[in-house]
């Protein structure tokens, strides 16, 4: 029996912009010497339908693309597949070439069909060394007259180690416009919706998708498929595991998928999402790439890992993050060709085998950040690995224009990196963890950024009280930070142009190449100073009447920052302005609470490791938390 793993496909949308990820924009025609460079506006309208796509006669188009080339490497690695089909119907005469890519990115022929009038053409091909990268795809040149890609699809006669459907988790607050977008997509994708057992929309916010006018019909046309569940907000972590316990008690799904509220979905990624799992070797968590909902050709990242050391995310190549498809596509970027293995998959869309579930347990109750790190961090140790499946992927709204760091954020950002640490880190008293965190306070300080240092702060006080603190305070601490920010002048945003204060310098403006990040002894002696300023130096009155210089939020660095005494900053967002103001006597009192709580935290560090470990079981069930969940 054949078993479709991938279909060829092109766009929901006739969008100049995604075509790229779709089909290769460098097409050339083959009747001139010279080569002629057709635009991608120009190939949208080649765009016959949802399966097919014409190639103009002359023309020759490569679908080495991110939707449709074959990622080989990962089903060997992951999967018992071991030979795939590659079948195309076509019609009108030309040729069909078949290519594959090394780890390396170089292009190898595979094989090649010339097709005429409209017919079936297939091609068998081994995964089989395709150990540290590579691809397969295909090309279709057209002769004297058009040729169409009527449908295809790569497929297997393998057997699937499971054959279970999947059910999919949405957390949401406030954004039912996105959620009624995404159930309407699916509720169009016939397809893809046999695959699904139960849509769980965890509606957290006072806006709520089923308010919205065209909730109705699509609720009408999804039917039993979809489940509302309405709870407090308990932010991505209260949402993810309501969904993960939804699906365990229903006891039909052999997967779980979970989605942000915030996106735009390619269905077709969840159908490819569910077949690599269910060809698994093993139980594997499943996730999928980000693509920015705002400028839909860059990609957020290929694969993300923990620096285990500092115990901080980041990408395993700079040069992976924000590609953008339009400059390079799969042929012309030879890193894409290796093949990348995460530490986890961010919850835009990530599938997750509910034995996995039941085996390890439900989110962290952190609320929001390192709850996705954290598990697939949890997983590995309990032998299932992650995987970021190249050809899964959705839109989600970026991050760009955004700086959570420093508003209610970062109590989260730096307790739950700290809660992670203490379950993960292989290292004795955290590694540079502690070290790390202590130079996030320092950068927050010279940079006038008082609130976030504060809640850092708060985070670690938090967190020195043990796990029993995680579960009553999910609903909570939330609304407690923001109402701190009445406190601190810097979390005030100004947007109304006649009421910015002017400034003494004026706007400062830095060319590209003016300064750079210090590093090494550069680092160390402008680290010594900035404080020493900050400490020793009193604020002139005028520079505290009126701000001192305004500066773009590009331009407002840690490293130029500190400079100043006074500063009126643009939000990242571009919405407003907000004035920073030193305060000697608050950078004292932060900076010594600073080291203080670093110290107790790692005189503590491997009592708390093992109390949070031996409680982890505890915490993370499903029992733990079903009392969460009721005491709202």
């Amino acid at each position: 029996m054949s078993h479709i793993l991938q279909n060829v496909l092109f766009p929901l949308e006739r969008d100049p912009d995604i075509l790229p990820l779709y089909a290769d924009p460098e097409t050339w025609t083959v009747i001139r010497r010279e080569p002629v460079q057709v635009s991608s506006e120009a190939h949208v309208n080649d765009i016959v339908s949802r399966t097919s796509y014409r190639v103009r006669r002359g023309q020759r188009v490569s679908f080495a693309s991110y939707f449709n080339a074959f990622p080989a490497a990962y089903w060997q690695r992951w999967t018992v597949v071991d030979t795939v089909r590659l079948t195309l119907n076509t019609s009108g005469e030309g040729n069909v070439i078949v290519y594959r890519s090394t780890a390396q990115g170089v292009q190898q022929r595979i094989d090649s069909a010339a097709v005429k009038g409209s017919q079936e053409v297939s091609f068998d091909l081994p995964i089989t060394a395709f150990g540290d990268g590579g691809w397969y795809w295909f090309d279709v040149v057209a002769g004297d007259e058009d040729v169409r890609v009527e449908g295809g699809n790569w497929s297997t006669d393998v057997t699937p180690v499971v054959t279970g459907k999947t059910s999919l988790g949405i957390t949401t607050f406030n954004k039912p416009d996105y959620c009624v977008e995404t159930l309407a997509t699916l509720a169009a994708a016939a397809d893809v919706l046999t695959e699904i057992d139960t849509i769980y929309v965890i509606d957290q916010g006072n806006l709520k998708v089923a308010d919205r006018p065209e909730f109705a019909e699509i609720s009408k046309s999804l039917g039993d498929t979809l489940q509302i569940v309405d709870q407090p907000n308990l932010g991505g972590s209260g949402g993810f595991s309501r969904a993960m316990s939804e699906t365990l008690d229903a006891g039909r799904s052999e997967f779980l998928l979970l989605l942000d509220d915030d996106v735009q979905i390619e269905p077709q990624s969840i159908f490819r999402s569910v077949q690599f799992s269910r060809f698994c070797r093993t139980p594997t968590i499943v996730g999928s790439h980000m693509f920015d909902l705002m400028d839909k050709p860059i990609l957020h990242a290929f694969s993300e890992t923990i620096d285990m050391p500092y115990f901080f995310w980041r990408s395993p190549l700079p040069e992976q993050m924000r590609h953008d498809f339009r400059r390079a596509n799969l042929r012309q970027t030879p890193w894409m060709h290796q093949r990348l293995d995460p530490d986890y998959n961010g919850w835009w869309m990530c599938m997750i085998p509910t034995s996995v579930i039941r085996d390890i347990g439900l989110s962290l109750p952190v609320f929001i950040k390192w709850d996705d790190a954290e598990y697939a961090l949890r997983a590995r140790e309990h032998g299932v690995g992650t995987v970021s499946l190249p050809g899964s992927a959705l839109w989600h709204v970026s991050w760009v224009d955004k700086d959570d760091s420093q508003d209610w954020q970062a109590y989260f950002h730096a307790r739950n990196r700290l809660l992670a640490g203490l379950l993960h880190s292989p290292f004795p008293k955290s590694g540079k963890l502690l070290s790390n965190s202590g130079r996030i306070d320092l950068k927050h300080l010279l940079t006038m950024q008082y609130y976030a240092t504060t809640l850092r702060h708060r985070a670690i006080r938090d967190l020195l009280k043990g796990p029993a603190h995680l579960h009553p305070t999910m609903a909570s601490t939330m609304p407690e930070l923001r109402a701190a920010t009445k406190d601190f002048v810097e979390t005030q945003i100004i947007s109304d142009p006649e009421k910015l204060p002017k400034t003494w310098e004026g706007k400062r403006l830095f060319p590209a190449r003016f300064d750079s990040e210090p590093r090494g002894a550069r680092l160390a002696a402008f680290t010594a100073k900035a404080a020493a300023r900050h400490w020793r130096q009193s604020v002139p009155q005028g520079n505290i009447d009126r701000p001192q210089v305004e500066l773009a939020k590009a331009d407002a660095t840690w490293w130029r920052v500190p400079a100043y005494d006074s500063a009126l900053i643009s939000t990242a967002d571009g919405r407003g302005k907000s004035v920073y103001r030193r305060d000697r006597a608050t950078f004292r009192r932060l900076l010594r609470e600073s080291r203080a709580l670093h110290r107790e935290l790692e005189d503590n560090w491997d009592r708390l490791a093992r109390e949070y470990k031996d409680a982890l079981p505890e915490y993370t069930s499903q029992e733990a938390w079903r009392k969460t969940f009721g005491d709202f």
